[in-house]
């Protein structure tokens, strides 16, 4: 295991079970309406987001799933009885995986649904093994994302879908260019803070989509919809048990939940961004 993989599984391990407790099993952000202007709790505000991701893909059945960076299974078991479908989820974190399996035996989807530890950048699967590929914010941790996404389309079955949403900073395509020295600093304090190799745009994920052959590539900024999920955490910080909580999980924890300001301003100011993308493994015939 690479030394930022074996971060990741580190921070996962330690702070998974105080933001299950704060926020339940979905460990991503919300969706708020395409203003960002509906007022809506957590837990349903972050239903609405994968709803919206399926209805985004015109993803209306799927019998063999994968969620890659599963976390402790909010979307994994969402979709695996929404779907009546066989679902895999795969994370870095031991913690998050046994979890993950428990909180499956407890809605008694055991028969459907298992969990492991594994790197996205080798997944341990034939090829052509799922109709959907689920990703939903784990994009990000990806040392080498073209390399991921090759993986993603290595075990799509023909005609199957990716699904995936990540972190991305703004484009550099437009009129605003490259990132300034100040934008990519405040990037270096989130990517220390959350263990992440670094982000990239969504037109540039769009190019690595077509390079590795997904077809019927449609993607989209959803920074506005989901950029209130932040100030929702924060205020949930201020939570006597959550601050109890985040005293006995140690410092990589309290350094995520003290930069928290660190996203939110990142969306005021235009730099990170919410991208969701999807395409399809073209068919045999």
């Amino acid at each position: 295991m690479t030394t930022l993989n074996k971060d990741i599984a580190q921070f996962y391990d330690s702070s998974s079970q105080l933001w299950e407790q704060v926020w339940g099993e979905h460990m991503h952000h919300g969706y708020y309406g395409r203003g960002g202007n509906h007022k809506l709790n957590r837990r349903q505000a972050q239903i609405n987001l994968i709803e919206e991701l399926l209805s985004f893909s015109n993803t209306t059945s799927a019998s063999h799933i994968l969620d890659v960076g599963c976390g402790i299974g909010g979307s994994t078991l969402y979709l695996a009885e929404k779907f009546n479908a066989t679902a895999k989820g795969i994370t870095l974190s031991p913690v998050q995986a046994a979890r993950a399996a428990q909180r499956a035996n407890l809605v008694f989807l055991q028969d459907q649904v298992s969990f492991e530890v594994a790197d996205a950048l080798n997944m341990p699967f034939p090829d052509n093994s799922y109709d959907l590929v689920w990703s939903l914010e784990s994009g990000e941790h990806m040392a080498d994302k073209t390399r991921f996404l090759q993986e993603c389309y290595r075990v799509l079955k023909p005609g199957g879908t990716l699904i995936f949403a990540t972190w991305c900073h703004r484009p550099t395509n437009s009129l605003a260019g490259e990132l300034t020295p100040d934008e990519k600093r405040h990037l270096e304090e989130i990517y220390r803070v959350y263990y992440l190799p670094y982000v990239i745009s969504l037109p540039e994920y769009e190019a690595i989509a077509h390079h590795c052959g997904f077809k019927n590539i449609i993607a989209d900024d959803w920074s506005t919809a989901v950029a209130p999920f932040w100030d929702i955490v924060i205020e949930s910080a201020f939570d006597p048990k959550v601050i109890t909580g985040l005293l006995n999980s140690g410092w990589t924890t309290i350094q995520g939940a003290l930069a928290l300001g660190l996203m939110s301003r990142g969306y005021e100011r235009g730099l990170v961004r919410f991208g969701v993308l999807s395409g399809t493994k073209k068919n045999l015939n």
